[in-house]
């Protein structure tokens, strides 16, 4: 009986010393140095580092072209509505994006007699019922441009039609 006994006990003082000692060193506090942010010096040096690059050269020229500049003044005239989050009146234009886009989902708008992309993060059932020509009140949280887009793109947050909430975006949980 005690060898039953001491079998039985001996394991479970083996592992209880394991699992003690894993503990021990998960409360160890991490190594890891988190990056330290990039002083004034540092990323004025990588941004002209980055703009003497192909792809710098490349986005310089864009933004000279007129397309880059009717581009750039398309998402100037909204900024203001977007970092204060108002409401913009838009018409939807077209039910698909240009030909090519890696946007995910999203439609055509036109906003103040310009077209834009607006885009949006998720793709919900109630965004399939719009149509072309519908008035639409939209809020968005960003906008953006690229080269290859001949449209600022706005990423939305919410949209409504004929006051009837269809789209509001979930804020990301754990900060940004």
């Amino acid at each position: 009986m005690k060898k039953v006994i001491y079998a039985l006990i001996l394991p479970l003082v083996a592992v209880s010393g394991l699992v003690f000692a894993n503990r021990e060193i998960k409360n160890e506090p991490s190594k890891k140095t988190t990056p330290k942010p990039l002083s004034a010096a540092t990323m004025k040096a990588e941004k002209e580092k980055w703009e003497a690059s192909p792809e710098g050269i490349k986005f310089k020229k864009w933004e000279a072209s007129p397309e880059g500049k009717k581009v750039l003044d398309g998402a100037a005239k909204i900024s203001r509505h977007i970092n204060d989050s108002t409401n913009m009146e838009a018409v939807v234009t077209s039910l698909s994006l240009p030909p090519g886009s890696r946007l995910g989902f999203g439609v055509m708008a036109r906003i103040n007699g310009e077209d834009y992309i607006l885009r949006f993060d998720d793709e919900l059932q109630e965004l399939y019922s719009l149509k072309v020509n519908d008035k639409i009140i939209i809020r968005g949280h960003s906008v953006s441009y690229a080269p290859k887009y001949a449209y600022p793109i706005v990423s939305g947050d919410y949209v409504e039609r004929d006051s009837k909430i269809i789209y509001k975006r979930v804020p990301r949980k754990g900060g940004c």
